[in-house]
């Protein structure tokens, strides 16, 4: 079944409109959508190595301007529908340290922890509720989706062949290598989780954030 699921996902990232799904996936997921869009840019790069990076740009574009929405929607309309959105995704117990964090280090957790398996969009919508400054928000999103992204697009251009014949011989392996990889992912973002013991005592402790003074 595996391996149906793997041909039929490869016949679907190689189709024409794939750029445009890959573009959708990005920007919602930067807001709001839970799935993030790796594995699809992943497939795509499989299925077409030469334009590895065009698919790792557009997607990082596209998750950048869905930043915009996150942020639009914890600044505008975090108590219309922001914290249910964060409640439904099940981002609600992280919100009150994610807002910690970002207002003792900044851009700095946005380069961080955008660039680890945290869901980006906990950030964009906390980053607009704390009222952070924009240009330094777009600035450090632009980093770290260029990290989280480029890297996929740079690897499978230049090693995208050797990379798709081992994964067509060994994709029970594979599957298995990349779940423990996202796993350590996790621990390595919980490790990351702060700078200074002090802050992060205090944003481990966090427990409610006042809003902010528009």
């Amino acid at each position: 079944m595996l391996r149906r699921l793997y041909d039929w996902t490869m016949a679907k990232a190689s189709h024409p409109h794939a750029t445009w799904w890959l573009a959708a996936f990005a920007f919602m997921e930067a807001s709001f959508f839970p799935v993030p869009p790796h594995p699809l840019l992943g497939l795509m790069c499989l299925a077409e190595p030469k334009k590895a990076v065009r698919f790792a740009a557009v997607a990082t574009l596209a998750s950048v301007v869905g930043g915009l929405l996150g942020y639009a929607i914890g600044h505008f309309a975090y108590e219309a529908f922001g914290q249910a959105l964060l409640r439904a995704l099940g981002l609600a117990e992280s919100f009150p340290q994610a807002a910690c964090y970002l207002r003792e280090y900044g851009a700095e957790i946005i380069v961080v922890k955008g660039a680890t398996p945290i869901p980006f969009k906990l950030l964009t919508i906390t980053a607009g509720f704390i009222g952070m400054n924009l240009a330094v928000f777009i600035g450090a999103s632009v980093v770290s989706r260029s990290i989280s992204f480029m890297i996929v697009g740079v690897l499978f251009r230049l090693f995208g062949a050797p990379i798709k014949a081992i994964i067509d011989k060994h994709l029970g392996k594979v599957t298995v290598a990349f779940v423990a990889l996202v796993l350590a992912g996790f621990v390595a973002a919980t490790l990351l989780s702060g700078g200074g013991e002090e802050t992060s005592e205090k944003c481990r402790a966090a427990t409610a954030i006042p809003a902010p003074s528009l």
